[in-house]
């Protein structure tokens, strides 16, 4: 093969909005998008690694729109909540409202590209998550950069599992994240059972962030398809890594040795999601390790879901199945 052909050449096209899809779901990617075609998120430039009030002042911007969601998830939910400190983490403990068995627990690990997501959007999020399985729910609102580098999130996820541990049987706790929050869950679960803790009953990764070294396929296919995630996160991995090697399982899970023990685990992504290699990736390895592991891959769904439509109604009742079937709680409340 000519050594100048490196890769598969695309002519200039546009990716139409699939009919596949729920009209919900197309009105929320033709929302991400310019007149132009180009994603709106493509339009931000992440600062430089080095530049700490850069980051400070994009935390600052998106807190805002954090904050706004927070507040409509926040105005929907039934949960009370209460924010403690344990150690130096800071934690949100949701209640449901009603009845519920006080010997479960599910952990919550927020989103936000490794720099944002906290406060308001964390709290709100725990309050989500114990209304939706009806259990305590302990979010945990990490340490970030540029003020707290790696390791100090994935500190603050350790202490809290340690504090869960002490009241909750391990059998009857499930770790879930997000995006970035699934990078530090899988992270967890590789470094409690490193440190010879006993692991959960079961792991919910969602569009998880497993590889900060952005090694997989659809980190190139999916530029620009992904509306809302359209590019490399590369500065904000830099920026939480400091320094420490992106490859270490604990920076990058995709690259733990799961024949050592794992829970069983559900991994979700989207056919235009940019981190869909990262699920795919998962998924095999997992398999390969014989540790049980369920992949759920929706049409034409980008970075986070779809906000609201049917498809996203549809993964949060198999995330409830699979929560309430690896506790042993069966199909209903």
């Amino acid at each position: 093969m000519d050594d100048k052909c490196k890769g598969v050449k695309l002519p200039e096209r546009t990716v139409p909005f699939p009919a596949s899809i729920s009209q919900q779901a197309q009105a929320a990617l033709r929302r991400a998008v310019g007149e132009d075609g180009i994603p709106l998120n493509a339009l931000h430039v992440m600062p430089d690694v080095s530049d700490f009030n850069g980051w400070m002042k994009l935390k600052a911007f998106a807190d805002v729109y954090y904050r706004a969601a927070a507040e409509r998830l926040a105005a929907q939910a039934h949960a009370s909540v209460e924010t403690v400190q344990i150690e130096e983490a800071c934690v949100h403990i949701a209640t449901p409202s009603r009845a519920f068995p006080e010997d479960y627990a599910y952990i919550d690990l927020h989103g936000g590209a490794l720099v944002m997501g906290g406060g308001a959007a964390c709290r709100a999020g725990a309050q989500t998550q114990a209304d939706q399985h009806g259990i305590r729910c302990y979010g945990i609102d990490y340490r970030m950069p540029p003020e707290h580098p790696y390791p100090e999130a994935l500190d603050d996820c350790m202490t809290v599992y340690r504090h869960v541990l002490d009241q909750y049987k391990p059998e009857n706790i499930v770790i879930g994240g997000r995006s970035a929050g699934g990078n530090l869950a899988a992270a967890m679960i590789l470094r409690a059972r490193d440190e010879g803790l006993p692991l959960p009953a079961a792991l919910v990764l969602l569009s998880p962030e497993l590889d900060l070294t952005e090694s997989g396929d659809s980190f190139q296919v999916n530029r620009l398809v992904d509306v809302v995630l359209p590019g490399s996160l590369m500065p904000n991995n830099l920026l939480y890594a400091q320094g420490a090697d992106l490859a270490h399982p604990y920076l990058s899970p995709l690259f733990g040795d799961f024949s050592k023990g794992f829970p069983p685990t559900f991994l979700q992504s989207g056919t235009r999601d940019l981190f869909l290699s990262n699920a795919v990736r998962m998924h095999r390895f997992l398999r390969r390790a014989e540790i049980p592991v369920e992949l759920h891959v929706f049409e034409a769904m980008p970075h986070g879901g779809f906000t609201g439509a049917p498809e996203d109604r549809e993964l949060a009742e198999e995330i409830t199945r699979f929560v309430r079937q690896c506790l042993g709680r069966g199909p209903s409340v």
